[in-house]
């Protein structure tokens, strides 16, 4: 970390400037050292690497006074700040030709080195696609792996409640800044990960969620990662940008299949035959990651359970009741009362559209 407050938030009034890149900033670090020196350097000298309208905003120095609500921060005890300089800068993110030059961290910073598997998929993900992102998720940090996603609706809120039960916990990195949680409908989840995982941002504080910086944070997802598991994707889905960063920066892409009838299988689906590893359980991923394993229950086990007769007629597809009956060849009633009970046993969920779908723990 930034060896005192006042360092950190040079930092912060660099990375400020208008019109003042990523990698703009990367080559003035790379001519003059620590944002002391850039912000030191003379004019003539700045723009040899800068144009000389960011060569003047640099000239006129930091603006501190700006930056107290900043400074407030970092003297939290569980907010930490993170930059290019410092040993616990994540190895991982240095090979990005646009590695943030700050990180915000607020939780367990130690996390940001930790052997980690990202889990990303639709907002609008299906009961049993939640279900399996959740299972997966607790598999990995059981087994000593953090799991990464970026704190959106569906797919990736059940990651991180699923990472947050093993010890290795969880890491959300965000798209506004450190002080906004979004979406708000996450609070209680983002309050959580704050205690015992860690929320990261590369955004300054009071950042909005600007559409922009979704697909943006994508790469420090991926970056961070050994591996990325899409669990569930429509053909338009964000996550497969996550997954196609993951490829271009040398990680292991994985996905989990579903039902051809079903638009949040496609992209998943396009996924494998692009090359992206068809996976059934979280030992596949563990085993092809070469990480240890943990016992996981298998579907042997289960085989002395008793089944309902009507969810062998379901399948793991969506169904409507009416197929059902026909299926079934029972009344539409009699199939109501039952997917009710199903439903309250935690073995079917109802779907928009009046369809119905069995839930199987993976």
């Amino acid at each position: 970390m930034a060896d005192s407050i006042d360092d950190a938030l040079l930092w912060v009034a660099l990375s400020a400037i208008s019109g003042l890149g990523d990698q703009s900033l990367h080559k003035l670090l790379k001519a003059f050292g620590l944002p002391a020196n850039i912000f030191a350097a003379p004019v003539s000298e700045l723009t040899n690497v800068v144009n000389r309208n960011v060569a003047r905003a640099i000239a006129q120095g930091p603006d501190l006074e700006a930056l107290k609500p900043t400074r407030e921060w970092l003297e939290q005890p569980e907010n930490h700040f993170v930059t290019l300089a410092d040993s616990t800068y994540p190895p991982s993110l240095l090979n990005l030709a646009d590695a943030p030059p700050i990180l915000y961290v607020k939780g367990r910073i130690e996390l940001l080195n930790a052997t980690s598997i990202a889990i990303v998929g639709s907002r609008n993900a299906t009961p049993q696609g939640e279900e399996n992102a959740e299972a997966f998720a607790e598999i990995f940090s059981q087994a000593g792996i953090t799991v990464i996603s970026g704190l959106a609706l569906g797919i990736d809120a059940a990651a991180h409640r699923g990472g947050l039960r093993g010890n290795a916990s969880t890491i959300a990195v965000v798209g506004t800044g450190l002080d906004t949680v979004y979406p708000a409908r996450n609070k209680t989840l983002a309050h959580q990960i704050a205690r015992h995982g860690a929320l990261v941002s590369e955004f300054p504080l009071a950042t909005p969620p600007n559409r922009e910086n979704f697909p943006r944070r994508n790469r420090i997802i991926s970056g961070l990662a050994s591996g990325v598991l899409v669990v569930e994707a429509a053909l338009s889905s964000g996550s497969l940008i996550t997954a196609r960063l993951a490829a271009e920066q040398g990680r292991d892409v994985f996905a989990i299949p579903g039902s051809i009838h079903s638009p949040f299988s496609k992209g998943c689906h396009s996924l494998i035959k692009q090359g992206a590893k068809l996976v059934e359980s979280a030992q596949d991923v563990l085993e092809e990651l070469k990480f240890a394993s943990v016992p996981v229950a298998t579907d042997a086990e289960d085989d002395d359970q008793p089944v309902n007769p009507l969810l062998q007629h379901m399948g793991y597809d969506p169904v409507s009741l009416d197929a059902l009956a026909a299926r079934a060849k029972l009344p539409a009633e009699k199939i109501s009362q039952t997917l009710l009970e199903l439903e309250l046993s935690g073995e079917v969920n109802s779907l928009p559209g009046g369809l119905y779908q069995r839930l199987k723990k993976r």
